[in-house]
C-alpha cells in the first residue's frame, strides 16, 4: 500500500478543527461520513460534466428511469447531478451549508441512502452554528484531499486506520470493526485453496457472504483474490452489519466497486437476517469475541424451540455471554446442498468451552459427527488490535475433498516453537508472523505475506499438502468425542454398605466422581483405535476403586477440541549445575552493581 497511511493521517488532521466544539468520541460522526462523500466525488469527477450536460435528455423521465440512465453516463451505479463539488463548494463561503445540502440530496437514491446512515445533517446544522462557524474551514480541508488515485483497497485501509483512531479516543474497542487484512487474505487462501480448479474456469460465477461484514474487508480482499486469480470469473459478495457507520462505508466500496450495494444489509443478524432465504458459496467472517446475546436472547430461544433443527440454532444454544458458535450456526444454516466453504475466526473458547452435552458441546458434536469441520489453524498472540489473546481460523464445509472425508486437521501456526529455535541459532526467522515496528492498540504481530517459507504461503502450504509433520496434526473425527461417566461408591454405615429399596447398593454422593473417556486410545503399537467405558473403566478406575461402578443413566457424549494438549512437547527441566551457575552469575552481577552505586 503506497499511501494510504499518508491519506489517513491528512484526514484525520482536519479533527484538530473539531476541537473545543467537539468532544474527541464525536470527531468520528463529522470525519466518516465526510471521507465517504469527498471519494464519491473524487470518483465521479472525471464525468461530473458530462453527467450534467446530459440532464436535458432525462428531465421528462421518472426518477428511476433517471437513476439508470445518469448512472451509466457517469459510468457507475450511482451519480450526482447537483452543479456543486467539493471545489465550487467552496467558492461560496457564505453559504456552504445550503449548498451542501443541494449536493446530497442530488446523489442517486443508492448513494443517498448510504449518507443517511450517518445521520450527518445534524452536524451540518453543528458545524454551522455561529457559535462554531467551522462547516466552511472543515469542507476546504477536505477539498485539499485528493483521494482521486485510491483504489478500493487502499481506500479500505484507510476508513480502517480512522475507525481505530477513533475508537482509541472514545475507548471503544476497534477490533469490532475491522481484521486486520493480512488475517483476511490469509482466511481468503484457505477458503479457496481446495477449489482452484474450480475457480478458474472461464465464465466462473461465485456468492460470497459475511454476517458480520463491517467497513466490507473481508468481502474486498475475497473478491480481489479471485479477481487475480481468474480475471474472467465474477464474485457476487453479501453481508450484514449492525454498526451503522461500518454499514454505510461498506456499502460506498460496493458501489464504487460496481457490486450490489442493496446486496449489503444492516441490523443484527441473529434478531432480522437480512438474507433469510439465501445460500452461499463461501462465507467469511470475524464475529466479535466473546460478545453476549442478551438483547437477542428472547428471538434466539424461540427460533430455537420453535424450529429446532429447521431454524439456525437447532444444534445448541451456547452461554449467553459468547456468541461465537450462533454466527457459525448462523452461516452453517445458509451452506448450499451441492457445497459451501465457510473460514471464520475465533478465540479459543468455542473450541473446548462447555462440558458434555452443553450447548456448546452439543454445538461441536453436531459440526463434527457430520463431518463439516475440515481444518482449525492457531494463530499468533497480539495479532488483533483490539486484544493480544490467541485466535483460531475454522475452516467449515460440507462438501469435504475425498482424502479429508472424516478427518479434522489442526495447524499450529503460533510461531512459538521457531522462536525457541530462533534462540538456539537454529532458525534464521519466524516462519510464522513477524514483530511490528511499532504496535497498534494490542497488535504487536504480522503475518508476512511474502515469499513461500513464511507467514501466508507457508501457513497454506501446510493446510493444502494435508500432511502430518511437526506444525500439522491429522486426527480421525471420533478422536474427539468422550463420555462422560459418573463414578459412584457405596455408602457405608459402620463398616457395612448400606442398600437402597431394591436391594442394590446405595451411592455415597460425598465420594461420587467423574471421568472422561475419550472414544479412542492409542494401542501397544501407538495407533488409534476405539475403546468402550466397560474397559477404559476396568484398566483404569477398578484397580483404584474396586467398590466402585459406573452408573450409566447419567453417561453423556461430549466434544472438544484442546488444541495445546495435541502440539504439546515435554522439555526436560535443565540442569542443577546450570541453574546452580545461573544463579551464582546473578549474584555476582548484583554485587558488582551494589559496589557501582555505593561508591
Amino acid at each position: 500500500m503506497k499511501n494510504f497511511k499518508d491519506k489517513a493521517d491528512l484526514i484525520w488532521k482536519v479533527a484538530d478543527l473539531l476541537r473545543g466544539d467537539y468532544k474527541q468520541s464525536d470527531y468520528g460522526k463529522v470525519i466518516l461520513p465526510l471521507t465517504v462523500i469527498r471519494r464519491l466525488d473524487c470518483v465521479l469527477e472525471p464525468t461530473k460534466n458530462k453527467v450534467l450536460a446530459y440532464l436535458p435528455k432525462v428531465d421528462s423521465l421518472k426518477e428511476s428511469a433517471k437513476d439508470i440512465a445518469l448512472n451509466k453516463v457517469a459510468g457507475f451505479n450511482f451519480h450526482n447531478k447537483s452543479r456543486f463539488n467539493f471545489d465550487k463548494l467552496i467558492a461560496d463561503s457564505n453559504n456552504v451549508a445550503v449548498n451542501l445540502r443541494n449536493y446530497i440530496s442530488c446523489f442517486s437514491t443508492s448513494a443517498r441512502e448510504i449518507i443517511e446512515y450517518f445521520t450527518f445533517d445534524d452536524q451540518i446544522d453543528r458545524m454551522d452554528d455561529p457559535k462554531a462557524d467551522i462547516l466552511f474551514r472543515v469542507i476546504k480541508k477536505f477539498q485539499e484531499i485528493d483521494l482521486s488515485d485510491m483504489d478500493s483497497m487502499e481506500m479500505g485501509y484507510v476508513f480502517e486506520e480512522l475507525i481505530r483512531k477513533f475508537a482509541e479516543q472514545s475507548n471503544e474497542t476497534a477490533g469490532e470493526h475491522f481484521t486486520p487484512r493480512e488475517v483476511i487474505k490469509l482466511m481468503v487462501n484457505l477458503l479457496f485453496n481446495e477449489d482452484k480448479s474450480i475457480l478458474t474456469q472461464e465464465g466462473i460465477v461465485k456468492t460470497l457472504y459475511d454476517p458480520a461484514c463491517g467497513t466490507g474487508g473481508m468481502l474486498s480482499i475475497a473478491e480481489t483474490y479471485l479477481n487475480d486469480l481468474n480475471p474472467k470469473a465474477e464474485l457476487k459478495v453479501f453481508g450484514q452489519e449492525i454498526n451503522p457507520e461500518s454499514y454505510a462505508i461498506c456499502k460506498s466500496d460496493m458501489l464504487i466497486k460496481g457490486q450490489n450495494p442493496s446486496n449489503i444489509k444492516f441490523g443484527n443478524t441473529f434478531t432480522v437476517d437480512g438474507l433469510e432465504f439465501d445460500k452461499f458459496d463461501y462465507m467469511l467472517s470475524n464475529p466479535p469475541f466473546g460478545v453476549d446475546w442478551k438483547k437477542a436472547e428472547k428471538i434466539i430461544k424461540a427460533e430455537a424451540d420453535k424450529k429446532g433443527m429447521l431454524g439456525r440454532f437447532g444444534a445448541g444454544l451456547p452461554r449467553i455471554n459468547d456468541g461465537s458458535l450462533l454466527f457459525l450456526q448462523h452461516m452453517m444454516s445458509k451452506m448450499k446442498p451441492d457445497g459451501t466453504r465457510i473460514a471464520v475466526v475465533f478465540n479459543g473458547s468455542p473450541l473446548f468451552t462447555g462440558s458434555a452435552e452443553s450447548g456448546e458441546s452439543n454445538i461441536r458434536r453436531w459440526i463434527i459427527e457430520n463431518d463439516w469441520l475440515e481444518a482449525v489453524i492457531a494463530m499468533p498472540d497480539q495479532l488483533f488490535y483490539n486484544t493480544g489473546i490467541s485466535t483460531y481460523i475454522w475452516i467449515v464445509t460440507n462438501h469435504k475433498s475425498k482424502v479429508r472425508k472424516g478427518k479434522i486437521q489442526l495447524i499450529n501456526a503460533t510461531g512459538v516453537k521457531d522462536e525457541e529455535l530462533l534462540k538456539d541459532g537454529k532458525l534464521e526467522f519466524n516462519r510464522f508472523w513477524n514483530k511490528k515496528d511499532k504496535s497498534l492498540g494490542n497488535k504487536r504481530k504480522e503475518i508476512p505475506e511474502n515469499g513461500t517459507t513464511k507467514g501466508i504461503s507457508f501457513i497454506t502450504q501446510l493446510y493444502g499438502n494435508f500432511e502430518e509433520n511437526e506444525f500439522s496434526k491429522i486426527y480421525p473425527n471420533e478422536f474427539f468425542g468422550y463420555w462422560r461417566i459418573t463414578v459412584e461408591q457405596p455408602l457405608l454405615e459402620n463398616g457395612k454398605v448400606v442398600p437402597d429399596r431394591s436391594g442394590n447398593p446405595k451411592p455415597d454422593s460425598t465420594m461420587r466422581d467423574y471421568e472422561n473417556i475419550p472414544f479412542l486410545k492409542k494401542n501397544s503399537e501407538g495407533k488409534l483405535v476405539p475403546q468402550t467405558i466397560k474397559e477404559y473403566f476396568k484398566s483404569e478406575v477398578k484397580p483404584h476403586l474396586p467398590k466402585a461402578w459406573v452408573d450409566d443413566s447419567k453417561t453423556k457424549t461430549g466434544y472438544e477440541i484442546n488444541f495445546t494438549k495435541y502440539f504439546y512437547e515435554f522439555k526436560p527441566l535443565r540442569p542443577l549445575a546450570e541453574i546452580k551457575a545461573n544463579i551464582l552469575a546473578l549474584e555476582e552481577k548484583t554485587v558488582e552493581a551494589e559496589k557501582t552505586i555505593l561508591n
